[in-house]
């Protein structure tokens, strides 16, 4: 699967969410710069927005971290509107090195520059877009080409969790714009426990992922993740009932590993 989601969250989050869900809203007038400047909340966006505050808050705006994900190493470094990422990694006893800004993706071959197809720059841009969007998880739930939707309250291994919804706009939604997600988000701390995702490519899937290890590095949440898979079509909202059952496959563990704040160095 290609989820592209900093590909579809190429414009600084400045906007407020596009909300679908018609619940009551409440004023600030003070709230975190990593969150949507607005007036007017909905239900959905009040939740994320204290669940990017417990996860890391403003600390993401100018986060420079590495880690290692499926022996390759990976960095973030964010500075306003401005990002790269990169992914390092040997193949055929050659150091490949991605690299993607917020207006380029370029690799490097044995530190020469290497011309690529555009294929190669979707497909390239996409495998780091893809685990660095995971490790940074709700950071980008406020950009723009995002709709928020409060589903419901429910209860996990007896504990209580808000569920939201995100869907993507198709414009400014990049490639897998169709791709929906649904958080469960842990009413007493504010943090993502579970997340589920439903795609389209390669005749589509259903995954579902229950968070573990979860460690905070300089104020930033790390977690590692148990994915599951359910039978395409299956419905998002029944996922933790199934969890519940032991009716998942288990697939894999998403582990990050080796996280280092390079704001320290």
């Amino acid at each position: 699967m290609t989820i592209l989601r900093p590909v579809i969250f190429l414009l600084l989050l400045v906007l407020t969410t596009s909300c679908k869900d018609g619940n009551t809203s409440k004023t600030t007038t003070d709230i975190d710069s990593t969150i949507v400047a607005t007036t007017t909340l909905s239900k959905a966006q009040q939740i994320i927005n204290k669940t990017i505050l417990a996860h890391g808050g403003d600390l993401y705006q100018t986060a420079h971290y590495a880690f290692t994900f499926r022996d390759k190493q990976y960095q973030f470094k964010n500075e306003g509107s401005n990002y790269k990422y990169t992914k390092t990694y040997i193949k055929d006893n050659d150091t490949i090195q991605d690299i993607l800004t917020n207006t380029t993706f370029s690799r490097l071959l044995n530190n020469k520059a290497v011309t690529l197809t555009e294929k190669e720059i979707v497909d390239g841009s996409g495998a780091i877009n893809s685990v660095i969007y995971f490790a940074m998880i709700p950071y980008k739930l406020n950009d723009p080409a995002v709709n928020a939707s409060y589903i419901e309250a429910t209860t996990i291994k007896n504990k209580d969790y808000a569920v939201i919804q995100i869907t993507f706009n198709e414009a400014g939604g990049g490639q897998d714009f169709d791709d929906q997600f649904y958080y469960w988000i842990n009413k007493d701390t504010n943090k993502i426990d579970y997340l589920a995702y439903s795609y389209h490519v390669n005749q589509g899937g259903v995954r579902f992922r229950s968070a573990y290890n979860s460690r905070s590095i300089d104020g930033i949440t790390f977690q590692d993740y148990i994915n599951y898979k359910a039978d395409v079509g299956t419905a998002l909202q029944t996922l933790p009932r199934l969890y519940e059952a032991d009716a998942l496959t288990r697939l894999s563990e998403i582990k990050t590993e080796n996280i280092i704040n390079l704001n320290k160095n």
